[in-house]
C-alpha cells in the first residue's frame, strides 16, 4: 500500500506490512476511556495512516482469541481522546462484534455471534461521511451488517489496524485485505 502507515505502541513480535499484518498483542494493552472502570488506558497496538475527508476503510481479521477481553480489528483516532475501536472483542467466552466510541469518555456496545467459531474470519468496515461513520462486519460469506451509526468529528485522523490484551499474555492475531479509499454509497440500506 503506498500510504504512510506507522505503529502506535508497536508490538514486540509483528510481521508483514498493512496488508497482510500478523503480530502477538502484548499483555495489559487496551484502549479506553473512564466510562464504568474509571482508568485511562491508552496502550493497545494501532497500525495506522492518515485519512481526510469522507472514506471507507475494511479488513478480515482472524485472531485465536483465548482471554476476556483480547481483540483486534479497525482504529480510527483522532487524538487520544477521540477514537473508535471496532472488531472482534472475546467476552463471556464468545466472540462477540464489539463497538467502542470514544469522544471524551468511552462507551462500548457488543453483539454476540454466537454461531462463530475462532477460525471464521471476520470483516470490518469503517465509513465515514462527513461527520457520521458507519461501522459494519460480516462473519465468513455473509452479508454486510450494521452495526453502529455515530457522530464522530469529520478533522484529519489516522485509519488501520488495532489489536489488545486487556488482561490475557497476548494472542496471535493476523489481519489481511485492508483497503481505504472512497466512501461507499450513503444509503444505509443498499446491499454490499
Amino acid at each position: 500500500m503506498a500510504a504512510q502507515f506507522s505503529w502506535l505502541n508497536e508490538p514486540k513480535s509483528w510481521s508483514g506490512d498493512a496488508g497482510t499484518l500478523k503480530l502477538r498483542t502484548e499483555p495489559d494493552t487496551d484502549f479506553w476511556r473512564e466510562t464504568f472502570y474509571g482508568f485511562i488506558r491508552d496502550s493497545g497496538h494501532a497500525y495506522t495512516c492518515p485519512v481526510t475527508g469522507d472514506f471507507s476503510a475494511e479488513a478480515t481479521v482472524l485472531g485465536d482469541y483465548a482471554d476476556l477481553y483480547d481483540q483486534a480489528g479497525l482504529f480510527l483516532r483522532l487524538d487520544d481522546r477521540h477514537w473508535i475501536k471496532a472488531g472482534i472483542e472475546y467476552t463471556d467466552g464468545l466472540m462477540h462484534f464489539s463497538v467502542v466510541v470514544t469522544r471524551g469518555v468511552s462507551d462500548w456496545s457488543v453483539i454476540p455471534l454466537p454461531a462463530a467459531k475462532p477460525t471464521d474470519p471476520v470483516r470490518v468496515r469503517l465509513t465515514r461521511h462527513d461527520d457520521a461513520v458507519r461501522v459494519q462486519y460480516a462473519v465468513g460469506d455473509m452479508a454486510w451488517q450494521m452495526a453502529r451509526l455515530c457522530p464522530f468529528p469529520a478533522a484529519e485522523a489516522r485509519i488501520g489496524l488495532m489489536a489488545c490484551s486487556p488482561q490475557g499474555p497476548g494472542f496471535d492475531v493476523s489481519f489481511s485485505g485492508l483497503a481505504v479509499g472512497e466512501a461507499i454509497p450513503r444509503d444505509l440500506h443498499a446491499a454490499g
